[in-house]
């Protein structure tokens, strides 16, 4: 499974700027940036049966328009044990990441980067992402602390030749889970939950059928090799914990858990009408980040 991408811009739009939540100054989760800072993190994860790693390092640019950037390069990843040879065009790859709440997130273009490093990609981003909404929203300030985000409109993944549909929707809860003065740390848990108010449209009646406790609010269909359709809704979520220091806001470390519990289907046609049984599977993945010292 992929990771999926978010839609940041139209999250924004209508969820944390149209809250009129400002910002509280020096708050424990706030970013302190210094141009030329250099940072490297060790990322391991599983998908199932697949394992990798990956490591990437992040270097501060100058402010633009008076907010701080990371460009980060990958410099080596391994594929189930092996490591990969990256090619030229992914060494030149960079991705550009924040925590500044005043720059506007921009999704990764992977159209220069191995395929293999889309999940890396995505799962980096989205650390930053969760902790970036937090500083944007400015309130998670003690213990106990939390913001609800709904996300009002579905994720796409779907990269239109193996993957034809491919989408969620997913809500933030933003919670400031604990403070550690003698560690000079902070702990940030952010759940990713079903949509209170889904608009996710199924292409097929029969993905409706919500297969675990709630909505369905996870579908993917994509093509087989033998020309047919492996279709699947079910339920998506994940906990993002983030350990970030309280000296500059940095992120120390970081752990995924996502689990998808789907049920799928073969079928014959792209109507997804001529269907073989369902079948059903949990995928889980545990991903996890460390900055190098």
């Amino acid at each position: 499974m992929k990771r999926t991408l978010y839609v940041i811009t139209a999250l924004l739009a209508s969820t944390v700027l149209a809250a009129q939540t400002p910002p509280t100054a020096g708050g424990p989760l706030t970013r302190h940036y210094h141009q030329g800072e250099t940072l490297a993190y060790h990322m391991t994860a599983t998908n199932d049966d697949l394992r990798y790693t990956a490591d990437v390092s992040c270097v501060t640019g100058a402010p633009s328009g008076g907010s701080y950037a990371e460009e980060c390069r990958w410099t080596a990843m391994t594929y189930n044990g092996q490591p990969v040879a990256f090619s030229p065009e992914t060494a030149q790859f960079r991705q550009t990441v924040s925590l500044d709440p005043g720059r506007m997130p921009a999704p990764p273009d992977f159209s220069k980067a191995d395929p293999r490093l889309t999940g890396p990609i995505l799962d980096f981003f989205t650390f930053y992402i969760d902790l970036w909404l937090a500083n944007k929203v400015g309130t998670l300030q003690h213990p106990g602390d939390h913001f609800y985000i709904p996300n009002p409109q579905p994720n796409s993944w779907a990269d239109g030749t193996r993957v034809l549909i491919g989408k969620d929707q997913i809500d933030f809860d933003l919670n400031l889970q604990a403070v550690d003065p003698a560690q000079h740390t902070v702990v940030a848990v952010v759940h990713h939950v079903p949509s209170a108010h889904s608009s996710l449209q199924f292409p097929a009646e029969w993905m409706q059928a919500p297969v675990a406790d709630t909505p369905n609010n996870w579908i993917e269909v994509a093509k087989t090799q033998d020309g047919k359709f492996q279709a699947g809704s079910g339920k998506e979520t994940f906990d993002n914990s983030i350990v970030v220091s309280t000296v500059d806001g940095t992120i120390l470390s970081a752990t995924m858990e996502n689990p998808v519990v789907t049920s799928s289907r073969v079928c014959d046609d792209a109507a997804l009408t001529i269907c073989g049984p369902a079948q059903r599977h949990t995928i889980h993945r545990h991903v996890e980040i460390a900055l190098q010292r």
